[in-house]
């Protein structure tokens, strides 16, 4: 099942290069939420460090 929430144009790059706050790509992209599903795994969303400076996000420990 695909976990993944990134618009399609996105689709070429990894998962932690892209920013779910500020829809676009990023060098500095953790993760910092999960979103629980219906059904499947939750998804993780990325933030990058700007985006998590300004919505005071703090990256998730011991996810990769």
């Amino acid at each position: 099942m695909d976990t993944d929430t990134r618009p399609p144009g996105a689709a070429e790059a990894g998962p932690s290069s892209f920013c779910h706050f500020h829809g676009g790509p990023s060098e500095t992209a953790l993760p910092v939420k999960t979103v629980p599903r219906g059904s499947g795994p939750d998804v993780l969303l990325y933030a990058c460090a700007p985006c998590r400076e300004q919505r005071y996000l703090e990256p998730l420990q011991g996810v990769a």
